[in-house]
């Protein structure tokens, strides 16, 4: 007999018909979303599942992460700075998820890995080309990998954009100058499809919003945003380091890359050095 005192009734009001109301499942698209996991290990491994899985929420939050950059972009180039500020903060919470997600794959031993990863074929996160997109918009930018999308026009369109648009710092520096500050013209007026390279020229003027909070309280407040990306980013790469260091130690990657060699040089790479390098002044 059911314990009665140990189930929760439903309300009367709640609606439990869908046959001509959408449901839950068919705004989200469930359907499409649960059907897209396609183990190719044969028989199927039961840790490819999760490999599938820890892939492809990567996948959801880089697509919100390029949509709210966008968004920042575009508000800073409207000099509307908090909306900005608040698009910087929800990817900020949307990385430390990313960040946190490495601890679950982390769970796959070499042992188990090893029993399903030639099922993988040349498939690599190296081809992600939402990742490629976010490391565009953030300072990145690489022209040649355009190639590794050849055979997928839809995504190379996007990269091309992506390519040709400013990046997030190229909008925070513009909107800086407009708000009267000396940003030397040659790094307004450069060439924004090749990547952000540190220039000494532009740390005086970083230096004086630091030290002028007074003045300029939210440009402050947009160059400690930019410092917490940049690091919540180079946490994402130090554990996908770890954990394919742990995973597969120094083999050769999927896609051909040198592995752990390969992921290690990519923590060399900045996106806003400027908002480093002024520490050094600062007080001295």
């Amino acid at each position: 007999m059911m314990n009665e005192e140990n189930v929760r009734p439903i309300e009367k009001s709640i609606v439990t018909d869908f046959s001509d109301r959408m449901s839950y499942g068919g705004y989200l698209g469930l359907d499409r979303l649960l059907g897209a996991q396609h183990p190719l290990s044969d028989p199927e491994h039961h840790d490819e599942l999760l490999f599938i899985i820890q892939h492809q929420t990567t996948e959801l939050w880089l697509k919100l992460v390029i949509h709210e950059l966008a968004s920042a972009r575009e508000a800073m180039a409207a000099d509307l700075l908090p909306v900005a500020l608040k698009r910087m903060a929800r990817i900020k919470h949307i990385q430390n998820v990313m960040i946190q997600q490495w601890s679950v794959l982390a769970t796959l031993t070499p042992t188990e890995y090893a029993q399903f990863r030639n099922d993988l074929g040349n498939s690599s996160g190296f081809q992600s080309a939402q990742y490629r997109a976010v490391e565009f918009a953030l300072g990145n930018k690489n022209e040649k990998m355009l190639s590794v999308f050849d055979s997928d026009p839809t995504a190379r369109a996007m990269l091309e954009r992506e390519l040709h648009r400013p990046t997030l710092y190229d909008e925070f520096l513009r909107l800086a100058a407009r708000r009267g500050l000396e940003v030397p013209s040659h790094i307004l007026e450069r060439d924004i499809t090749k990547p952000y390279s540190a220039n000494d020229d532009l740390v005086p003027v970083i230096q004086a919003i630091y030290e002028g909070t007074e003045q300029y309280w939210d440009l402050y407040e947009a160059c400690e945003e930019l410092v917490d990306l940049e690091d919540n980013f180079q946490l994402w790469r130090f554990r996908h380091l770890r954990t394919v260091s742990r995973t597969i130690g120094m083999k050769v990657g999927t896609g051909g890359s040198s592995g752990v060699d390969f992921l290690q040089r990519a923590l060399s790479l900045t996106f806003f050095p400027e908002l480093y390098a002024v520490r050094t002044r600062i007080g001295s």
